[in-house]
């Protein structure tokens, strides 16, 4: 499939490009996850201001799970309590955290007027699959289960999240369906990796091959899976789940330029196929890993807009 980058896409890929960063499967997982976090001080827009951010700490089966929950000011309370979303960040499952994602974070809390909590699941290679997924059921039941003392509405809850977050959404959702979790009221998956197999088209187009390349595509599955074996897993590859009827509604964004490209379109239609409410958006012009750079991509920001939308629309 042709892509040709948005004028601005453009500009930014060639800035990165001529900086000479170093390609993420060079580094150690600590030095790319530096790097991922600089990143963002270019990237992300300004927040908007919300009425509070405050961190938490989840109850997990090993221990704790670090979070952060913000409160836009004007959320859309029923009986005093508001509609929530549990936020997954992108990251391969090797890099990325609380403070990587935080802007989106307060953007989607701000477009929707709900409370968002964010997730800071373990990271690969120290704690391969299924460490992340563990986490992301784990700490979804326990909001969940705490909802009123967070002041959020158990029957609005939805999850979601940006490439690997994606993944781990869609992983949420098909447990939470089948007894492993609460009823939720929506998945968001943003530009999701669903299928390890890694034999869709967009995953060997010279053109997909942007910011997120095909080489560092196989260096964050290797230091997320152990074995081969994991790749037909659902809980690493929801794509693998032979149905996905009963699941909640979905928003489906894809990007042009990205590997994972074909994967998320084909997920949305399969969901679309179960009965799944289905809202699929594609960018053609844009590459993998924009929805975070409103400060330099204005499709950015669009896209948070159509998501706050949704999410209102949800209930």
């Amino acid at each position: 499939m042709p892509v040709v980058l948005d004028l601005d896409a453009a500009t930014v890929y060639k800035a990165f490009q001529d900086a000479g960063r170093p390609a993420y499967e060079t580094l150690t997982a600590a030095e790319a996850r530096a790097y991922y976090l600089q990143a963002r001080f270019v990237t992300n827009p300004e927040p908007p201001e919300l009425a509070r951010v405050a961190p938490l700490s989840i109850t997990a089966p090993h221990g704790t799970i670090p979070a952060r929950i913000y409160v836009p000011k004007q959320p859309r309370l029923k009986d005093g309590a508001a509609p929530a979303l549990v936020f997954f960040h992108g990251g391969g499952w090797v890099i990325g955290d609380l403070d990587s994602h935080d802007v989106v974070c307060r953007q989607l809390a701000d477009a929707g007027a709900l409370v968002v909590i964010a997730i800071d699941y373990r990271l690969a290679p120290e704690h391969k699959f299924p460490a992340a997924a563990d986490d992301a059921v784990a700490a979804t039941k326990w909001i969940a289960a705490n909802a009123r003392a967070l002041g959020i509405d158990p029957a609005r809850l939805s999850i979601g999240g940006d490439s690997a977050g994606g993944n781990l959404a869609a992983v949420v959702a098909l447990a939470a369906r089948d007894g492993d979790g609460p009823e939720l009221a929506g998945q968001l998956l943003i530009y999701p990796a669903v299928d390890f197999a890694m034999t869709h088209g967009s995953h060997s187009e010279p053109e997909t091959s942007v910011l997120l390349t095909h080489s560092v595509i196989r260096w964050f599955r290797d230091h997320y899976l152990s074995s081969a074996a994991d790749i037909h897993d659902w809980r690493a590859s929801p794509a693998r789940a032979e149905n996905l009827a009963g699941l909640p509604p979905a928003f489906v964004m894809t990007a042009g330029a990205d590997p994972l490209r074909d994967e998320g379109g084909e997920y949305a239609a399969r969901l679309k196929q179960a009965g799944v409410p289905v809202t699929y958006k594609h960018f053609p012009g844009q590459f993998h890993g924009f929805f975070t750079m409103g400060k330099l991509l204005q499709q950015a920001n669009v896209a948070v807009s159509e998501i706050g939308a949704w999410l209102k629309a949800l209930g």
